[in-house]
């Protein structure tokens, strides 16, 4: 490896290390003050909070995710980038959209100039749950959580911030049901399901698993957290026959490779 080249990976290890320590608000944290108080209001709003052990969202990060999760999609956004896979990236849920900037970031410091980052939310929270038709659905609370609703403008901003609001960001308003169906994205090279809900993570990979390339990457979220999530992948697969190797990230996270349809179905 030349001088220069040596260079510029340093120069864009370092890039992504900012972008990554910014999103998470880990370079700079919130005092243990302003953490307690914030984590007693959300608790004191949302008792399920406390129940579940989820001591509230933070307060100024620009994403949930942690340094494993965040890691795992830089990992796998410069797989695609290294393999050739083709397609764009896309997120569905994405809150405040720090890790959707964060693909974008990736992106922007590999010169790939071809992909779009696709930002897909309703930026007014969470559906109500369905019962009826999403049994595993029926207890969940999250669409009452204002917190989760952020609105498209405050997620273009948070874009912007960063000087990474351009014309290879494509925002997606909308339930996934209404939504995710009608993209015109001919391929993906990596999914990202942050859609907590049954509903949503079914939705999700209904209407985007066909079009992942093959050796492209499916990531979600709440897989280890939430059951009807979980619950959601596994009838998803076990209706299509599949079989992937599913990788842990953390405690919540996991992720798989999109394979061909026959080698996954006898693995």
């Amino acid at each position: 490896m030349t001088l220069s080249a040596t260079v510029e990976k340093e120069t864009r290890k370092r890039y992504l290390d900012l972008i990554e320590a910014t999103v998470s608000n880990s370079i700079y944290g919130e005092s243990g003050i302003e953490r307690k108080i914030h984590a007693f209001w959300q608790r004191l709003r949302h008792p399920l909070l406390t129940k579940r052990g989820v001591f509230g969202w933070p307060p100024r990060a620009h994403t949930m995710l942690r340094a494993e999760r965040l890691k795992n999609i830089r990992m796998l956004v410069e797989a695609v980038i290294e393999k050739g896979i083709p397609g764009d990236l896309i997120e569905t849920g994405v809150w405040r959209g720090g890790a959707c900037i964060y693909m974008r970031a990736i992106l922007a410091a590999h010169g790939q100039s071809e992909r779009k980052v696709v930002v897909a939310d309703s930026f007014e929270g969470l559906p109500p749950p369905d019962g009826k038709k999403y049994p595993a659905d029926k207890r969940d609370k999250l669409s009452t959580f204002d917190e989760l609703a952020v609105s498209l403008d405050d997620v273009k901003r948070n874009f912007a911030a960063y000087g990474l609001l351009d014309s290879q960001v494509q925002f997606a308003k909308g339930f996934f049901k209404d939504t995710l169906g009608k993209l015109d994205n001919e391929r993906f090279a990596l999914i990202r399901l942050d859609g907590d809900m049954y509903e949503s993570t079914m939705d999700a990979l209904t209407a985007l698993y066909d079009k992942v390339s093959p050796g492209g990457y499916v990531i979600v979220d709440d897989y280890g957290g939430i059951t009807a999530c979980r619950k959601a992948v596994h009838d998803f697969l076990d209706q299509r026959g599949l079989a992937p190797k599913i990788h842990k990230v953390d405690v919540s996270a996991v992720w798989w490779e999109k394979e061909d349809r026959d080698r996954a179905a006898r693995a």
